[in-house]
């Protein structure tokens, strides 16, 4: 049963977020909710006792004050606050440095791609379609979640969780 939240559900959940953010620039509340109640049902089953299951909780919220801060003057989304909180629940202390500089670096190459993209006119058979003009948009922020979802992706097989299926 661990195995299918560890190689199933959590990616995912990942990849369903960041998939929502680049066509709605939204992530929802449910999905956000749905990794942290995985995190729930997936900390016992893999024996995490109460200490460890603490510092995953720590990490998560740790991450979320520093999203509320980064969110308060609008550098970022909410939901891509509670996005990497959520995330941080599954990662824990051990990969959460390597994790925030590898989605920096994603987020930053996301955003000058962004940017660049809106310096250039969107070819016609494009501007129809709903969410790449929304995306297009200059005043359309960027979908950072894309960021999150990679970098956790990318990180994913190395964390603890694959340890523990051994």
């Amino acid at each position: 049963m661990l195995e299918i939240f560890i190689v199933v559900i959590v990616p995912a959940l990942v990849v369903v977020a960041a998939v929502s953010d680049l066509m709605t620039m939204t992530i929802p509340n449910r999905l956000v909710l749905a990794l942290v109640l995985a995190f729930g049902l997936a900390a016992p089953l893999a024996g995490l006792g109460l200490y460890e299951i603490g510092m995953h909780v720590g990490a998560g919220l740790l991450v979320l004050a520093i999203g509320i801060a980064l969110f308060a003057p609008g550098w970022i989304g909410g939901g891509d606050a509670k996005l990497a909180a959520a995330l941080a629940l599954w990662l824990g202390f051990e990969p959460l440095l390597a994790w925030i500089v590898l989605f920096g670096i994603l987020g930053g190459a996301l955003t000058f791609g962004t940017l660049w993209c809106r310096s250039t006119p969107l070819p016609a058979r494009l501007d129809g379609v709903d969410w790449i003009a929304r995306l297009h948009h200059p005043k359309t922020g960027v979908p950072y979640g894309i960021a999150l979802s990679a970098g956790t992706l990318m990180l994913w097989t190395d964390t603890n969780w694959f340890s523990i299926l051994q």
